[in-house]
């Protein structure tokens, strides 16, 4: 091998080897740089949350991330959701900062609970947090059974403020009372750990600071300076998030349910059909995830069959009044929430219910109206039509009708010309009668 050839192999072999060190290195330090997960929630607590904060969660635990921030502004939500989400903060290997942000943002109600679970609890200023007092819409419960649940609140609340090292007896008040705490209020009382204005204030503060996780663990975080990267919600979560709002699913719900009787009226329309089936389901599987009354679809069902008994019995707009309120009151009482938030507002069920029920009782009286008016078309629709003989009927013979000429026959002789209305049709032939006999009939 000439000697050119072989250094030349060398410094191949030798680049090709300084490359791949460089990279491993790269890759290495990439790993070890980790990152902070931030999330934010501004909405209710319910199903798409849980799944949200847990899908945020098991990201940061397989990235090896530093921390999770969880921006919170909620006024609140559903037990189940929020049992779910404290269970996925305790059990993440990854600790989890909780922040009430931005000022004028609360945590209230289900935020509170989320905001002690957290590794961290901090708020910005000019925030506040508290009032946990479970709830439940339009049930007036015994003494036994409201007892039963402020002390399974407050047992949930003890459990998880006394592990993070938090005021105890205080945040059960928050339970309790419905007591609320503004940022400083919180920060004194040992609500919570920090207040900052941003997160990186936040971070700063948090730098080189050590404190204890729910397992025992003591963890020191260096956030300061750190990338944050962003974890936004799905497509799909971002849509269920939206339907699962009760006033959505609600006009859905009523949509849905008018476009059916659209492709009931008339069949074969296709688009009105498919738009109902579309909608009921979307309206379906958002109030299965909530907790709905079902004393309120019946009130729904009983509306829309006032609207149909309107068209058929005509009383003058009171089976129509009597469905607009009960497909009112059914979408007021329709999601049992603990929060109003949670609920369909009283604009959203009026908005609804009085333009459905004017439409709807007047779209059935024109079908009705329908029905019962006299058939037009085909042999139905020749019988009393008026025409002219075209000669002499005796009894047999012409006469023109629908701007037709017809076989004949007549019971008493009609001259040529001579104006006649029909009366029966036997095959191709038509039964008639003098329009001057038929008049002195009626008479």
């Amino acid at each position: 091998m000439k000697p050119s050839r072989f250094f030349a192999s060398r410094f191949s072999s030798l680049l090709v080897r300084w490359l791949a060190v460089v990279l491993l290195f790269a890759l290495f330090a990439a790993l070890c740089s980790a990152d902070v997960l931030k999330i934010v929630i501004n909405d209710n607590i319910q199903p798409v949350t849980a799944e949200y904060i847990g899908r945020a969660l098991e990201l940061a635990a397989a990235n090896h991330d530093q921390a999770v921030l969880i921006e919170i502004n909620t006024p609140g939500g559903l037990v189940d959701s929020t049992r779910e989400i404290i269970e996925k903060i305790v059990a993440s290997p990854v600790p989890v900062i909780i922040y009430v942000t931005p000022s004028g943002s609360r945590a209230a109600s289900a935020g509170f609970f989320i905001l002690e679970s957290g590794d961290v609890a901090a708020m910005a200023p000019g925030t506040n947090t508290g009032a946990a007092h479970p709830v439940i819409l339009g049930e007036k419960m015994d003494d036994v059974m409201k007892q039963k649940m402020e002390n399974d609140a407050a047992a949930l609340m003890r459990s998880v403020v006394a592990k993070r090292g938090r005021n105890v007896e205080l945040a059960e008040s928050a339970v309790r009372e419905s007591k609320s705490f503004t940022d400083q209020e919180a920060l004194d009382k040992k609500l919570i750990e920090y207040i900052a204005p941003s997160e990186q204030d936040l971070f700063h503060q948090l730098n080189g600071k050590s404190f204890k996780r729910f397992n025992g663990t003591t963890v020191t975080l260096s956030l300061a300076d750190q990338p944050v990267r962003d974890y936004r919600m799905t497509l799909k979560q971002r849509i269920l998030s939206y339907i699962m709002d009760p006033n959505v699913a609600f006009i859905l719900l009523a949509i849905g349910a008018m476009a059916l009787y659209a492709e009931f009226n008339h069949p074969g329309a296709v688009i009105p059909g498919t738009v109902g089936v579309v909608f009921i389901l979307l309206a379906a599987f958002a109030l299965n995830l909530l907790p709905v009354r079902f004393a309120a679809i019946a009130m729904i069902i009983g509306a829309f069959a006032l609207f149909a008994a309107e068209a058929k019995f005509a009383s003058h707009g009171v089976l129509t009044t009597g469905g607009i309120v009960l497909l009112t009151m059914g979408g007021l009482f329709l999601v049992d929430a603990p929060i109003p938030e949670m609920r369909v507002h009283l604009a959203t069920a009026l908005a609804v219910s009085i333009p459905l029920g004017l439409i709807t009782a007047f779209l059935m009286s024109i079908a009705v109206r329908a029905r019962r008016n006299k058939i037009v078309t085909g042999k139905q629709g020749l019988i009393g039509e008026i025409g002219i003989a075209q000669c002499t009927l005796a009894p047999a013979g012409k006469v023109f009708v629908h701007g037709e000429l017809w076989d004949a026959v007549s019971s008493v002789p009609i001259s040529a010309g001579e104006s006649i209305v029909v009366r029966q049709i036997d095959g191709l032939t038509l039964r008639v009668d003098p329009v001057a006999a038929a008049r002195t009939v009626m008479a």
